[in-house]
């Protein structure tokens, strides 16, 4: 017989099901996000496994040696002195503006240099602590915002103003075409701008095409201007001249048009680059414009000095005194009449000063002609401040107008060196090398710069090439074994900061990623 439910019964029985209903949906819920979670853990451990990250033994010599100590056995970064990072909230958006490859280990981090009176720039400093945390593994689609970078670092540096100078007591001159001219004003602009410093360039015909007009110049010449570059664009003095005559007359163009201050005049390359002004005023200023100098370098390869002689290479920079550019302004028809048709355009200031004057070359080895070639690692790697750089153009060349923008920070930082750490050694604006055998600890010399480069050697010659010029050296380093190399890949203005971006490629045909490191370089008390 069926018994009927009273309705009071009847909701009681529904209310406990719905109960019962709604625990059971909870401890399904529950045990749901458990088991999420433990799977999100495997993941993460066998994603730390797979190749191209920490756990890829592949890359171990690299990533122990720069970003901390790891078990060789697991990859797991053990305890210590590294920094997790805090919340930074940088914005990574900007990669996606430069050419480079995805997956990509990305580390960064700040310095804040502390302008230091008494300090002095060193060969190679010493810091203990590492300079970049453990690289993240970006992906192309990933959020834009970095979750965290560890503390800034406090660099203490030589207390060397970031103003420009007054370089209002020096001339430079070159001679080229006003295409060459277009492809040269921005790096030209980097150290001659606001410095009070006057150029003069004589115009040339192009190798293909017309010669430009007098009204082509001046619209050029107005546009530099509007640049604050105080330059004066001319023709040449003479119809149909050789190439190596117009540089040779712009010893007269320019002590013609000096101004009142002008003590010294300066004959360069298109190509020539001055990466401190205030490091080349200190250099003059031990000498006397008013006595007859005659101020360069010879080449670095020890074939061209043997070939061409002791006299200053132009793409170094001919520096004339005041005294001795007045001697060749009034010598120079006759040294004009004299000289050899073959002669180069440096050839022929040494031909007229040696053959009208008692002056001697006065060499200095800081001002580079760079006829040296291959790898220049060992030059931008060498500690040395050069007074100026040469043959920096080209495909292979190096971008010396973003390498040295850090200057805008820093003073004359550019190439200064910085270990960090027992493996780790920075050369301001142009790389960051790490050691991954102990070469540091086994005590490589920095004192001596890395013979990377290429020469050519002259036979019978107790010279093997660069002895005279780049001494002291060190056998090169093989790269990728004994030394990993992340070169400049970029730089630019950031809100007031540098930033510097330095890239290491992985090996082509194996799976290891490319890695980028970063760093931003801000003046103390700026935000």
């Amino acid at each position: 017989m069926e018994i009927s439910k009273s309705p009071m019964i009847t909701s009681r029985m529904e209310k406990l099901e719905s109960l019962q209903l709604r625990r059971r949906k909870s401890l399904i819920v529950v045990v749901c996000l458990v088991l999420l979670s433990a799977l999100g853990l495997t993941l993460h451990r066998i994603e730390e496994r797979k190749p191209g990250y920490l756990g890829d033994l592949v890359n171990s010599k690299i990533r122990t040696k720069l970003h901390g100590e790891y078990t060789a056995k697991e990859g797991v970064q053990r305890e210590g002195k590294e920094s997790h990072g805090e919340p930074c909230g940088k914005n990574i958006e900007w990669l996606t503006n430069i050419d480079i490859k995805y997956p990509l280990r990305y580390a960064q981090r700040d310095i804040i240099v502390r302008p230091t009176p008494g300090i002095q720039r060193k060969s190679l400093t010493n810091i203990s602590e590492s300079l970049f945390p453990q690289p993240k593994t970006l992906l192309i689609d990933q959020n834009a915002l970095l979750s965290d970078c560890p503390p800034p670092l406090d660099l203490e540096i030589p207390d060397t103003p970031t103003a420009p100078v007054n370089a209002s007591l020096m001339h430079f001159g070159i001679a080229t075409t006003m295409e060459r001219l277009e492809d040269s004003a921005p790096y030209i602009a980097r150290w001659l701008r606001h410095t009070g410093a006057k150029l003069f360039v004589i115009v040339i015909k192009p190798e293909k095409g017309p010669t430009p007009t007098s009204k082509q110049m001046a619209v050029k010449q107005a546009e530099l201007r509007k640049q604050e570059l105080d330059v004066t664009l001319l023709p040449p003095l003479k119809k149909g001249e050789r190439y190596t005559e117009t540089y040779f007359s712009l010893a007269k163009v320019m002590y013609t048009h000096r101004s009142k201050e002008a003590s010294w005049f300066v004959l360069m390359d298109d190509d020539t680059f001055f990466p401190s002004m205030r490091a080349l005023l200190a250099m003059l200023d031990k000498y006397d414009p008013a006595r007859e100098y005659w101020i360069g370098a010879v080449s670095e390869m020890w074939w061209s000095v043997a070939r061409y002689g002791m006299m200053a290479f132009g793409g170094a920079g001919i520096f004339l005194s005041r005294a001795l550019a007045a001697v060749i302004n009034e010598v120079y028809d006759v040294c004009t009449t004299e000289m050899h048709p073959a002669a180069g355009g440096d050839e022929r200031v040494m031909r007229c000063v040696y053959g009208h004057t008692e002056t001697k070359l006065t060499n200095e080895p800081d001002l580079h002609q760079m006829d040296i070639f291959g790898d220049l690692s060992g030059v931008y790697e060498s500690g040395r401040l050069p007074l100026s750089l040469h043959h920096w153009k080209g495909e292979d060349g190096y971008p010396v107008d973003l390498m040295s923008l850090v200057m805008n920070i820093c003073g004359d930082c550019f190439l200064q060196r910085w270990q960090f750490g027992q493996d780790t050694v920075l050369s301001n604006g142009y790389s960051i090398a790490v050691y991954p055998e102990g070469e540091l600890a086994n005590g490589l010399d920095f004192s001596k710069a890395e013979e990377t480069w290429e020469s050519r050697t002259v036979d019978d010659s107790v010279n093997p090439g660069t002895a005279h010029s780049m001494s002291p050296a060190r056998p090169r380093l093989a790269l990728d074994k004994q030394k990993i190399q992340y070169r400049l890949l970029e730089s630019a203005f950031v809100n007031g900061a540098v930033r510097q971006s330095y890239l290491h490629k992985g090996k082509e045909g194996t799976d290891e990623t490319d890695t980028l490191l970063v760093l931003y370089w801000r003046k103390e008390g700026q935000q």
